[in-house]
């Protein structure tokens, strides 16, 4: 059987190790190089060096979508979790019509984001309205409506996950508490939430690297207003967040505008592979071992 396994893997791996290397490992290899360059097309690309990265940083509008991207993923975080979790642990208690609920809370997953930011957009216009105002008038209207929209598109998903991690949880555990005398509270933070950790590993490192990466519900709902102008004639799209703001770099007028966004993609990649990573190391340690 090992003689087999030998011999007939390279024909089964082959094809999947070729899609990952033409579809993943190759075109990030030649963005780490374009990164480096000023081109308008990929085959008239010229080498300048590190000069794209000082420019991004260097960038009012990078700095700030930077800034602004990391307070929404810890507040989105926050709130998606205690939400998903909080509507799990009451799911999981045999109320009638559970299952029911399971798929209303699940289904806004399904709609895409483009979908979802327009409809949210309606509706905080319409109640915003009353107050002859909008969403996309106040920076603090756009980055509240971006989390409910994120809270009500995946505290479902989460939900789902935080589900099948409660019901891991030993019952013989459950019942040693309750004859302990051990109160609800206790036995929440002392038993249940140490179990279901490798739940709540997934669902953080989903949260957050989703809330890191959000670009079609941002662009649909707010789409970066409202703007302001800096005295030295810099425009902050207050509500742009780090994917926005390097499509919309990329997409400039300016000759160097694409290597630039490169090299913004570029940190983006090592700021979220970096922030999972860690992440994962610090929630992995805090699991039991059942």
């Amino acid at each position: 059987m090992q003689r087999a396994t030998r011999l007939w893997s390279p024909l089964f791996l082959g094809p999947v190790v070729a899609a990952f290397v033409i579809g993943f490992v190759w075109p990030f290899l030649q963005g780490i190089w374009l990164s480096m360059c000023q081109f308008k097309t990929v085959s008239n690309a010229q080498f300048i060096g590190l000069s794209n990265y000082v420019k991004a940083f260097q960038d009012e509008s990078f700095l700030h979508a930077f800034w602004y991207t990391a307070l929404f993923a810890i507040v989105s975080l926050i709130f998606i979790n205690v939400l998903a979790f909080t509507v799990a642990c009451v799911l999981t208690q045999g109320i009638k019509g559970s299952n029911l609920y399971r798929t209303v809370f699940f289904m806004p997953n399904l709609i895409g984001g483009i979908v979802l930011g327009y409809i949210w957009s309606m509706i905080f216009d319409g109640i915003l309205s009353r107050w002859s105002t909008s969403i996309l008038m106040d920076s603090k209207f756009g980055f509240w409506g971006l989390i409910i929209l994120m809270c009500w598109q995946q505290v479902g998903y989460m939900m789902i996950i935080y589900i099948a991690g409660l019901q891991n949880v030993p019952g013989e555990m459950l019942e040693a508490a309750r004859i302990d005398g051990a109160t609800r509270w206790q036995t929440l933070f002392k038993i249940t939430i140490p179990n279901v950790m490798p739940s709540i590993t997934i669902c953080v490192f989903l949260s957050l690297t989703n809330g890191f990466k959000l670009f079609d519900q941002n662009l649909a709902l707010t789409a970066g207003q409202p703007f302001i102008i800096q005295p030295g004639g810099t425009t902050i799209k207050t509500t742009e967040m780090l994917a926005l703001n390097i499509f919309n770099t990329f997409n400039g007028t300016g000759a160097a505008s694409q290597g630039i966004a490169q090299a913004k993609a570029v940190v983006f990649f090592v700021l979220v592979a970096g922030l999972g990573l860690a992440q994962l190391a610090y929630t992995r340690n805090k699991e039991v071992q059942q």
